[in-house]
């Protein structure tokens, strides 16, 4: 039993938080599913993936020459290269304009277009050590405008180094959708630019909805669109995720963590072997170690292994790395206080209530992306699902007798609007928060069914 409680509290003090503001990430969080390994390479200039699932870890761990080096073999292009940020959700204004200064910018009749290539010039002028006007960015453009044959002998100029620019949280560009899609649209061109230059990349992380809109609508962006990488998490990825983190674990937590799996060492670091980064017999067992071989029971309830993945996915079957981390988390919490004494680290009963953490936790996540969604998700608690789309439109028609158009939001509505309620159920669809049944019933799967209150028969409670 004080093997158990050792797992236990081992796991609470692995590294499992996912958030990234910003700050280098832990060289032991660092876990590559071979799905990214096409969104690493430095000619994949397009990179689209929902919350959670690694756009911002990305573009933090590729500006760190410490995790480009464990990245070896793997990516061995990325040895060498220079990384900058060329926007991010941390404002640095000399490096980036923020949403202000597009603003005023676009205002005025400014091109983002022109913008983003001041972006691009500014990194090439400090890096060449040439002087050129930085007080703001309008004096950066009009430079580029006024005295664009020095500005292109300054890019076509001999450099004995390569660069890699990043472009990652673009929904903060703008709170409206049309602006935000005239400004992605200009950054793309400006890769699509950046590609003529020998020994410049530009690699932009763009989330679902921003790619599926106008953005490339342009001359030539099928050159962008042929290079376009997914991030995504298969079950074993996710598993995988996970035991990296566990055995990196600090001091002798992590070494209680190491005596299920065959890790090895390398560089301070401990690595998974490859039979755990695959859905294999042996990953089963190692989580069957941790978790149990049923969610109840018997065999009748199923097995956590694939239970605990399953009922975090969205309406589209991904789940992200961010809520299965937190569930895990919270499921270690919850048995130290309610099941100290259970046979295994994570108590089934335990694991449900990790899917209520974290399904609460992607409520909060998609309040902050979509300030409209809770506004009209909410109205719905109470209810159960599978239910008919008419009692769906019911309610939503009796909180907003109006229609969807008068649901208020100060940043990026419901892009589909225009068409009704019809229109805002297939935004939530493409967001994956709901899913249309072949009889046309709505269901919501309970990694957001839990948090807004809805129930479904044998399904997980709902937390409140």
């Amino acid at each position: 039993m004080s093997d158990v409680r050792a797992m236990r509290e081992a796991i609470l003090a692995a590294p499992l938080e996912t958030s990234n503001f910003g700050e280098e990430p832990q060289p032991g969080t660092l876990y590559i599913p071979l799905s990214h390994l096409k969104a690493l390479r430095l000619d994949a200039h397009v990179v689209v993936g929902g919350r959670g699932v690694g756009k911002s870890f990305w573009t933090a761990a590729l500006q760190s020459d410490a995790l480009r080096s464990l990245l070896g073999s793997s990516s061995p292009e990325l040895a060498g290269v220079e990384v900058r940020v060329g926007f991010a959700s941390t404002e640095r204004i000399d490096c980036y304009p923020n949403a202000d200064v597009f603003a005023a910018f676009i205002d005025k009749g400014g091109e983002p277009y022109d913008l983003w290539r001041a972006v691009v010039l500014r990194w090439v002028a400090e890096r060449a050590q040439k002087k050129i006007p930085v007080a703001s960015w309008p004096e950066t453009v009009a430079w580029l405008k006024s005295e664009s044959e020095a500005a292109a002998r300054l890019m076509q100029q001999q450099r004995d180094w390569r660069g890699l620019i990043l472009f990652d949280a673009l929904d903060r560009t703008s709170n409206d959708w049309q602006r935000m899609d005239s400004i992605v649209r200009g950054l793309l061109r400006t890769v699509l630019w950046l590609k003529s230059i020998p020994g410049l990349y530009a690699k932009v992380f763009l989330r679902e909805d921003q790619a599926e809109r106008t953005v490339f609508n342009f001359p030539d962006a099928s050159k962008l669109t042929a290079t376009k990488a997914e991030l995504t998490w298969a079950r074993h990825d996710l598993h995988g995720l996970l035991w990296q983190r566990l055995i990196n674990a600090p001091l002798a937590h992590g070494k209680c963590l190491r005596v299920i799996l065959q890790a090895h060492e390398h560089s301070g670091i401990w690595l998974l072997p490859d039979e755990m980064k695959r859905e294999t017999e042996v990953q089963r067992r190692s989580f069957e170690r941790l978790a149990g071989p049923w969610m109840g029971r018997d065999r009748r309830r199923g097995v956590p292994y694939t239970w605990s993945v399953s009922h975090l996915a969205d309406g589209r079957g991904q789940t992200s790395p961010r809520s299965f981390l937190a569930a895990i988390r919270q499921a270690a919490e919850d048995t130290s206080e309610r099941y100290p004494q259970h046979e295994v680290a994570l108590h089934y009963e335990s694991i449900k209530r990790g899917i209520q953490k974290a399904s609460e936790i992607r409520v909060q996540e998609v309040a902050e992306d979509y300030p409209w969604v809770p506004d009209v998700l909410s109205e719905l608690k109470g209810m159960n699902v599978p239910c008919d789309y008419t009692e769906v439109q019911s309610r939503w028609l009796a909180r907003f007798p109006e229609g969807p158009r008068s649901i208020s939001s100060d940043r990026l509505p419901a892009q589909h609007v225009e068409r009704g309620w019809d229109g805002l159920r297939d935004d939530l669809q493409r967001l994956g928060l709901v899913e249309t049944k072949k009889d046309g019933r709505i269901d919501m799967p309970d990694l957001y069914r839990v948090g807004f209150g809805l129930g479904r028969k044998g399904g997980v409670r709902p937390s409140n």
